[in-house]
């Protein structure tokens, strides 16, 4: 099993959480990004950095992931990709994405895409806070227990 993580938006405060967990079980985790990422030394840790443009970083997650693989991502796509193939995917705030919740977020997704491509203003989520880091760092810890 390895983590694989969407690190263009992850927050720094995630990647955080995710670089002690690596730690501590000795999992391979994978960030990847369209911009030179800063990581701690660890065998365990690694960054890849690919070409800038839309979801090249989603298309390589994709490309190299297994089953049985966890990806932490908030991109909706990505998610449903990663649940396709037989991974696991958790978002940011700590919910983890499954083959129900997937179908009615990707719905949701381009509902809203479509109210904001006929000028309708639709917000973005609320901040994040110390509840999601939290409840993220409990997920993760949970998931790493039970399949580790």
């Amino acid at each position: 099993m390895q983590i694989w993580v969407d690190a263009d938006a992850c927050p720094k405060v995630i990647k955080e959480i995710i670089f002690r967990a690596a730690r501590r079980v000795a999992v391979k985790t994978t960030l990847v990004a369209n911009q030179a990422l800063t990581i701690p030394a660890s065998p365990y840790i690694e960054s890849v950095q690919v070409k800038a443009g839309l979801d090249v970083a989603d298309g390589y997650i994709v490309q190299h992931l297994a089953a049985k693989d966890l990806v932490v991502t908030a991109d909706i796509p990505l998610a449903a990709e990663a649940i396709a193939k037989g991974a696991y995917a958790l978002n940011p705030r700590g919910e983890f994405y499954d083959e129900v919740n997937i179908r009615q977020r990707l719905s949701m997704r381009n509902f809203l895409d479509e109210l904001r491509n006929s000028g309708v203003e639709t917000g973005g989520p609320p901040p994040f806070n110390q509840r999601d880091r939290e409840a993220f760092a409990n997920q993760l810890d949970r998931f790493l227990v039970k399949h580790l």
